[in-house]
């Protein structure tokens, strides 16, 4: 079983995000359960999301503990909560920063055990003002994870989007999500070490 948690703010699209993923894994003939966690939060309050992906039914129901990997919506929250905690010695971190490196945020120390090409950041925010016009980072964030493992199918992520989004605002998110597929898989392609 393969187990994200997604970090972000109310508002975000941070449990749209899960649900995007799960469909994403349906479509590749997966099982899948995605759910938020949070409370009466308003917008701007942190939020947590998880996304389980399996090959047989999942009957878990509890929230992602020790994650395979990390998804982080808003880079405010590495100040305020550990996002990294429990995260697999193997796993994946994807932070949506203008930043390349994560040394520069504060995080060299927290991702360096983690294997080459499985942590990288992207602007997510920008790249969804640039297409969607909004800064809504969920479905560019996907993209970029389409990119960063090779478990989710990019395709998938795109029937997801245009499902979810049917006419010219899928097709805006569509764009995003490619524009930071293309952008993290140039990095992991030159092999850049974006951890320290």
């Amino acid at each position: 079983m393969f187990q994200v948690r997604i970090h972000g703010r109310g508002g975000q699209g941070v449990v749209t995000a899960a649900e995007l993923l799960a469909d994403a894994a349906f479509r590749q003939g997966r099982h899948a359960q995605a759910f938020p966690s949070f409370g009466s939060e308003r917008t701007g309050a942190p939020v947590v999301s998880f996304c389980r992906i399996a090959d047989r039914p999942i009957r878990v129901r509890e929230p992602v503990l020790v994650p395979d990997a990390v998804i982080v919506q808003d880079p405010t929250l590495l100040r305020a909560v550990d996002v990294f905690d429990g995260l697999r010695p193997e796993g994946y971190a994807l932070v949506n920063s203008r930043r390349r490196r994560l040394d520069e945020l504060g995080l060299g120390e927290r991702v360096a055990a983690l294997p080459p090409g499985h942590a990288v950041t992207v602007p997510a925010t920008e790249i969804a003002l640039e297409h969607v016009g909004r800064p809504l980072p969920n479905a560019v964030l996907l993209g970029a994870f389409a990119a960063l493992h090779a478990g989710l199918d990019l395709d998938a992520v795109v029937a997801a989007l245009r499902d979810r989004f049917p006419g010219e605002v899928g097709e805006k998110n569509v764009a995003a999500a490619l524009a930071a597929h293309d952008a993290v898989a140039r990095r992991l392609a030159e092999k850049e070490d974006v951890r320290a």
